[in-house]
């Protein structure tokens, strides 16, 4: 798979992971491990209260760095009574077709976006995804990690 920098807008997925096997859940661990410490050297660099359109910006550009393979702003159908429903929902980054990132930064994380995170978790198939808001002191307090 090639790298994305999000040029020529949305991209299609398919539904599922794309990792298998015995060692998935240690391969999930180590990349959320490692995502987790690309975003907190975003963080480190600009701190809270910018919006997230930047800190996403800059997180993509952390993660490529650090050799990710990186899919942004990725289109999810959603199948609604045997209808396609195309552009339904959109995902901010897919991290090396495993990993779901919502990037946010907001006052706090409110329970409504961990339950949409497991909602497109449950809707794609992915097991684990990132909730990370950059709107904190310190970036461990608004950083989640939810599993399907």
């Amino acid at each position: 798979m090639q790298r994305h920098r999000g040029q020529g807008g949305p991209q299609r997925i398919a539904r599922g992971g794309g990792l298998g096997g015995r060692n998935r859940g240690y391969v999930l661990e180590h990349l959320t491990e490692r995502a987790i410490g690309c975003a907190i050297e975003v963080h480190r660099h600009l701190g809270p209260g910018l919006l997230e359109s930047i800190y996403q910006r800059c997180l993509v550009a952390e993660l490529l760095a650090n050799d990710f393979q990186i899919r942004q702003q990725v289109t999810v159908p959603i199948v609604y009574k045997g209808q396609v429903l195309e552009s339904a929902l959109r995902l901010d980054l897919l991290l090396d077709n495993a990993v779901i990132i919502e990037v946010k930064s907001v006052a706090r994380i409110a329970p409504v976006f961990e339950a949409q995170l497991l909602s497109y978790l449950r809707l794609t198939g992915f097991r684990v995804g990132l909730l990370i808001n950059f709107n904190v002191p310190a970036l461990r307090h608004g950083v989640r990690r939810i599993s399907n």
